[in-house]
C-alpha cells in the first residue's frame, strides 16, 4: 500500500523557520521521485521542490530558491522541506507527492500519489 504521511506544519511569523517531513513507504520511496507542491486558497497546486531519479537533481520553484532546501533520508525513507525566511505569501497546504516515472515533474496532475497535507500559515 502507497502511503505518504506529512507533517511539521504549523503558524509562523515571517522570517521564521519550518521543517516539514513526509515519510513515504518503501515502495513508494524507492525509484519515485518525490515532490513537495503547495496550494494556497484560490490558487492552483505548485511545485515547490522535486527530487528526481534520474541524475539525482534537485529542482526548486523560483519563488523558493535559497529559502528553501528539499532533502532525503534513505534509511528512514523520509523526505523533507526546510523552510527559512518564510513570507505570508508561503502559506498554503503543502502536500506530498511521488511520480512512479521517476522524473521530477511541474504538472500537479503527473503525480501517483499524494500525502493528506498539511498546514503552513505564516503571520505577517
Amino acid at each position: 500500500q502507497v502511503q505518504l504521511v506529512e507533517s511539521g506544519g504549523g503558524l509562523v511569523q515571517a522570517g521564521g523557520s519550518l521543517r516539514l517531513s513526509c515519510a513515504a513507504s518503501i515502495r513508494t520511496f524507492s525509484g519515485s521521485a518525490l515532490a513537495w507542491f503547495r496550494q494556497a486558497p484560490g490558487r492552483e497546486r505548485e511545485l515547490v521542490a522535486a527530487i528526481s531519479r534520474h541524475g539525482n537533481k534537485t529542482i526548486y520553484a523560483d519563488s523558493v530558491k535559497g529559502r528553501f532546501t528539499m532533502s532525503e533520508d534513505n534509511a528512514k525513507n523520509t523526505v523533507y522541506l526546510q523552510m527559512h525566511s518564510l513570507k505570508p505569501e508561503d502559506t498554503a497546504v503543502y502536500y506530498c507527492t511521488a511520480d512512479r516515472t521517476g522524473w521530477a515533474r511541474v504538472g500537479w496532475n503527473e503525480y501517483d500519489y499524494w500525502g493528506q497535507g498539511t498546514q503552513v500559515t505564516v503571520s505577517s
